[in-house]
């Protein structure tokens, strides 16, 4: 029932390399999957102030690539109309949980949200299954379907994410990130403290720079070489294989479970597949993938407002890609929702017809919705 390769094509294992990669590239995968997992430590640049020590802490479930139970919280100011403030005078919108040993002993043992903060959240990490093919979708794909006055007046208006130097953005719930190096190079210091070409200034702590002597490695703490390869391996790391369904009664339930999931409308904004452009790479070029995602931003209503970003008010979120949806144990960016039912009934603002029309399905016809979202 999914689109995730080729028809024909061998679908490669969860976790495993897009297929058709070149022995140069399948090497670095590989070379980039090890650092991936690879702990770092105080004396290789970690912190001073961080979460996790390897990349992997965050995605590894349920194998090297994939989602954590380890959320991230973060805190933003928003007072209408904006702009969004990032709190980049209190340390940034990310606020880390860990305090290297040197910056403990001075009595710091985390980052605290200020009181000016108006919204804040705590984030589930992403999937980062299939990521090099949503890189590859062009720009043109994502802009063609947005409707950001509602022209059609249909109640959805998605619009495009950017960055804060304007660039289309396609990572992060917020779509504030324009490429896969930009997302891996600001989880690195967010998240782990370590400084890169592209972000080559430490935070500091409470957005004063890091008291003397607890950050004594030169910046940039990890090289260009160390960056391309942890992009190479997510860039790389191919989509989860469709979904095996033996017998034909389950695959009766799903296709009726997918009819319903288009009568309620909810391909308006989970579009079920988008193809690459034009590549180099045979792995990249011209692919589909079953991604159930326009890349759009959409307001889905005040109940789920919290953080906002450069272009995305606190109640707009880029939505949520549904590929490998059965992999996952709990529902929406900050895992508030333990069951389907329950992510499906908390959206609202543009989700709002399609939730009520849900909200009238009858127990058995819920189920069949539940067996396609469980197939994907």
């Amino acid at each position: 029932m999914s689109c995730n390769s080729d028809p024909g094509a061998p679908a490669a294992a969860l976790g495993d390399p897009l297929p058709a990669l070149g022995p140069a590239d399948l090497a670095r995968f590989r070379a980039g999957k090890a650092l991936f997992q690879r702990g770092f430590t105080i004396a290789e640049g970690l912190g001073p102030l961080f979460n996790q020590d390897r990349c992997s802490s965050c995605h590894d479930l349920p194998t090297v690539g994939g989602t954590g139970v380890e959320t991230v919280q973060k805190a933003t100011r928003y007072v209408p109309p904006g702009p969004c403030d990032l709190l980049r005078s209190a340390g940034g919108e990310v606020f880390q949980d860990r305090a290297s040993p040197a910056l403990q002993a001075l009595g710091i043992e985390r980052e605290l949200v200020p009181p000016s903060a108006t919204g804040r959240a705590r984030i589930d990490p992403p999937a980062l299954f299939g990521l090099g093919l949503v890189e590859a979708i062009p720009d043109q794909v994502l802009l063609a379907r947005a409707d950001s006055a509602d022209a059609d007046r249909d109640g959805v208006s998605g619009r495009a994410g950017r960055t804060g130097d304007g660039r289309l953005g396609r990572f992060g719930h917020k779509g504030d990130h324009a490429s896969l190096k930009d997302f891996i190079e600001g989880a690195l210091l967010a998240e782990m403290g370590l400084t890169t070409r592209g972000r080559p200034a430490e935070e500091g702590v409470a957005g004063a720079p890091a008291p003397k002597g607890v950050d004594p490695l030169p910046e940039p703490e990890l090289s260009d070489d160390q960056v391309d390869l942890l992009v190479a391996f997510v860039r790389f790391l191919a989509p989860p294989p469709p979904t095996a369904i033996p017998s034909f009664a389950e695959r009766d339930s799903v296709r009726r479970g997918r009819r319903i999931f288009d009568q309620l409308g909810c391909p308006d904004c989970h579009v079920p597949e988008m193809r690459t452009g034009r590549s180099d790479l045979p792995a990249l070029d011209r692919k589909p993938i079953a991604l159930y995602s326009d890349l759009l931003l959409h307001d889905l209503g005040p109940d789920l407002a919290g953080v906002c970003s450069p272009a995305a008010g606190p109640a707009e979120f880029r939505t949520a890609r549904l590929l490998g949806l059965r992999f996952r144990s709990r529902f929406m960016h900050d895992g508030r929702a333990p069951m389907l039912e329950d992510a499906i009934l908390v959206h609202g603002g543009e989700a709002s017809a399609a939730r009520e029309r849900f909200a009238g399905l009858s127990h058995a016809t819920r189920r069949y919705l539940y067996k396609f979202l469980n197939s994907l």
